[in-house]
């Protein structure tokens, strides 16, 4: 008998989604969709808004990574008001903001979004598959995430003036720099961030491989990759050029400017999800789906500025063997190095007496149009507006990092149903493994909503005339 089985909402992500999978008479698996079931309309709403008020509405769009929006706005911002170069207080600490955001974000998604099905089985009872879990099990290790976080938020609020929708980057600069106080608090920290960020990246590279077999193929596929690189190929999560390579690790395209984005990318619309499916234009929807984040950034990249963090991707590139690492679990791999990144460069800033600088902001000649973009934590981040003569905003276009990995979550999304739940008893450990297809992306699927408590999850199985066949409910807490 034919069944339809959805997954609503898909459990420890940002946002809210869900998965619906069509099994054939046989109990094969014939089509897996994700869908984003939240419409996202902000483009829409700062629309005759005033170009300066651009940072801090749009940043709404998330609690998780507003610092992303922000600076992404204010850099397009920085284009419109002729900022072309920010003095260097504000490019740092914008910089120093933005690192905070990694690190706290990187910690927030694998400690207490992925370790708990790392660390306890992915078919671990669900009661025990959550962070209380995790902390009766590896209380530490737990201790040291919610730390690790803490520290990260602490720096966003020193550098944007608030923890969650920070006022700190504005168009053509900043509007305070870091204190010498402010300064003092984190220094005594930093050392102990590296070094438990450290520990955590060797946690998970000893887990994966134990498992390197099945980690390696679960969930994955061949993809293009895109992200941003320094002009000498080196990793930058704040600015950069647009490189793209292919599944051999050739090079598509490389160093265009964020003025020609839409020459390289392009979005399509498909009628059952409200989130678009961007592809590389050259090589047209079928074949120009890529991915984004951590897992592109290390592939692309020619290398990192930070020695911990260098060393950490030489060993992750062996994963490869000459070409880029495919594994979708590996993003989590990728994750940790660009943590352990995240702090070795807040060390570096935090030493910087550029950062208690006065010369905050500069302006230029005003322009009517500005791009930018940035290394937002779930990947590559466009913003893109466009300003009348009275300042208010007449168009604005935003591609976030989890639209560009759509196709990529659709295609893991897929391959999982297909190996693992075809002619299988359906179980919740099974449809748990769709689920972490999807959270190895880190998928923020409205950049806006989150829920509080325990997320309801409903599982329906329907028969081919449409008549339910058998429910699963579990109550929102």
């Amino acid at each position: 008998m034919a069944q339809k089985i959805v997954i609503n909402p898909v459990t420890r992500v940002e946002g809210h989604g869900k998965v619906t999978i069509q099994l054939d008479d046989e109990g094969r698996v014939t089509r897996a969709r994700f869908h984003i079931i939240e419409f996202r309309g902000f483009e829409r709403f700062v629309q005759g808004r005033l170009y300066w008020e651009a940072p801090v509405i749009v940043q709404r769009l998330c609690g998780i990574c507003p610092v992303s929006h922000l600076l992404a706005a204010a850099k397009a911002m920085d284009v419109v008001v002729g900022a072309d170069h920010l003095t260097p207080t504000a490019e740092k600490m914008r910089r120093l903001m933005h690192y905070g955001q990694i690190f706290q974000s990187h910690a927030l998604h694998f400690f207490h979004l992925a370790s708990p099905d790392l660390l306890l089985g992915f078919e671990s009872p669900a009661a025990a598959r959550n962070v209380i879990g995790l902390a009766l099990e590896h209380p530490e290790l737990t201790r040291r995430a919610i730390l690790m976080r803490k520290f990260g938020q602490e720096i966003i609020r020193a550098t944007a003036g608030k923890k969650i929708h920070g006022t700190g980057a504005i168009p053509g600069g900043i509007n305070k720099n870091l204190s010498s106080a402010e300064r003092g608090e984190f220094l005594p920290q930093i050392d102990a961030m590296i070094a438990w960020s450290s520990e955590a990246l060797e946690l998970f590279k000893k887990l994966f491989r134990e498992n390197q077999r099945y980690f390696m193929d679960f969930a994955s596929f061949e993809s293009n990759f895109v992200s941003l690189v320094r002009a000498d190929g080196g990793l930058d999560l704040y600015d950069g050029l647009l490189r793209a390579k292919d599944p051999e690790g050739q090079i598509i395209f490389d160093k265009v400017q964020p003025r020609d984005y839409l020459s390289v990318i392009r979005e399509e619309v498909r009628p059952w999800s409200y989130m678009k499916f961007p592809f590389i234009r050259p090589l047209g929807k079928e074949k120009g789906w890529y991915r984004v984040g951590p897992l592109a950034r290390l592939n692309n990249c020619d290398f990192i500025d930070t020695t911990f963090a260098e060393a950490e991707r030489k060993d992750f590139l062996k994963l490869g063997k000459g070409r880029p690492v495919h594994a979708t679990l590996a993003y989590h791999w990728a994750r940790l190095i660009e943590t352990l990144h995240a702090a070795e460069k807040i060390k570096e800033l935090l030493s910087d007496p550029d950062l208690q600088g006065t010369d905050l902001l500069i302006t230029g000649t005003r322009r009517s149009e500005g791009m930018a973009w940035i290394e937002a934590p779930r990947g590559t981040l466009f913003h893109h507006y466009r300003v009348r003569d009275d300042d208010t905003i007449e168009m604005a276009n935003l591609i976030v990092s989890t639209t560009s990995n759509n196709e990529p979550m659709n295609r893991a999304v897929q391959k999982v149903a297909q190996e693992e739940l075809s002619g299988k008893e359906i179980t919740e450990g099974l449809l748990n493994k769709v689920e972490i297809a999807i959270r190895a992306f880190d998928p923020c699927l409205s950049c806006a909503t989150h829920a509080l408590g325990r997320m309801a999850l409903e599982v329906t199985l329907v028969d081919s005339r449409g008549g339910v066949v058998d429910r699963k409910l579990r109550e929102q807490a």
